[in-house]
């Protein structure tokens, strides 16, 4: 059996939506992606098709993508090492797509509270059916590649939860075709607060992006995102989330880039300022997130490089995939084409 045949296999994927990742991507996320590359079967894909929930401009779509793709590279993912794609370079995930529709209940879909959520903001008339369906594809993306394991945040867990009931559906209907995946819920990693609303997430849909530290923006505007990012009335450097979750929140960043502790950072920032504090978790900052932009835009300057890692990454995908796609079509009863 081959190294890669005995590691278990990951799978997780993410929306090309905004010009940049942020923060909380890269510590939240993305940082155990590159990890997890060492120690598993790994398969990265940018959600291109997911991304279509949302209205959007073709070419604005097109630059999103590719700066995904540039920045998970930067950001250490390696091609050798994982299998790294775009979800529509593989139109097999729309064809199990569909084949999964056909065995969810449109309640067991109505139920999944993303969906409640954000066609309750946009309304019943500017709510796309794909947002309702969504997790479906979701659920292809995941079952197509007989993932062991997805890693996601605990706002995902409904998702895999979906996921696995259809898988488990399916095997029971027309025998042994999917492994059931787990959810790898990513605990322990660093909760990253918005820096002008410390009691918010960083989010790329936040209302401004004066508190979103992204990866693409120059050091200076990350630096001045930094010291300008709100804290309290008080001076002592203590992490209290309740009361001081401006100042908590820089601590917790702080840690997350440095590998200090909380407790160390409280130790020497005593007797000194919130601006001591702000001025050096902006070197810290800038520090980390340059040389991660700067490949970044490297890569996008030789796409031709990047076209390569694409085609060899969707190859390696789309076999995969098309074999699940010819087992799932079998056990249905699909004629298969001579």
């Amino acid at each position: 059996m081959s190294t890669e045949e005995s590691k278990e296999r990951v799978l997780s994927g993410i929306q090309p939506t905004h010009d940049s990742f942020h923060l909380g991507n890269h510590l939240g996320a993305l940082r155990q992606w590159v990890a997890l590359q060492d120690t598993h079967d790994a398969f990265y894909c940018v959600v291109d098709l997911h991304a279509l929930t949302i209205e959007t401009d073709p070419k604005l779509l097109h630059q999103r993508t590719l700066a995904s793709v540039a920045q998970l590279l930067a950001l250490g993912i390696n091609p050798t090492q994982s299998t790294l794609f775009i979800q529509s370079h593989v139109p097999a995930h729309n064809q199990l797509g569909w084949v999964l529709e056909c065995i969810t209940g449109f309640g067991e879909a109505n139920r999944m509270t993303q969906f409640k959520d954000k066609s309750q903001k946009s309304g019943a008339d500017r709510t796309v059916v794909g947002l309702f369906t969504y997790p479906i594809l979701q659920a292809a993306d995941i079952l197509l590649y007989q993932a062991n394991q997805v890693p996601v945040g605990e706002d995902q867990r409904q998702h895999i939860e979906l996921t696995r009931d259809l898988g488990q559906r399916f095997n029971s209907r027309f025998g042994e075709t999917f492994t059931i995946p787990d959810a790898h819920i990513i605990k322990g990693t660093a909760k990253i607060m918005d820096l002008q609303d410390p009691t918010s997430k960083m989010s790329k849909s936040a209302a401004t992006m004066a508190g979103v530290i992204e990866l693409m923006d120059a050091p200076e505007i990350n630096a001045k995102k930094v010291k300008s990012a709100m804290t309290d009335t008080e001076r002592e450097i203590k992490f209290d989330e309740k009361n001081k979750p401006g100042i908590s929140n820089l601590l917790t960043i702080y840690s997350a880039l440095t590998g200090q502790s909380i407790k160390q950072l409280e130790e020497n920032y005593s007797g000194k300022g919130y601006g001591d504090l702000k001025k050096e978790l902006a070197d810290v900052v800038v520090g980390v997130l340059e040389p991660i932009r700067n490949s970044a835009l490297d890569y996008l300057k030789d796409p031709a490089q990047l076209q390569s890692i694409l085609k060899d990454g969707g190859q390696r995908a789309g076999s995969v995939a098309a074999q699940t796609l010819r087992n799932v079509y079998s056990a249905m009863g699909l004629v298969a084409r001579g």
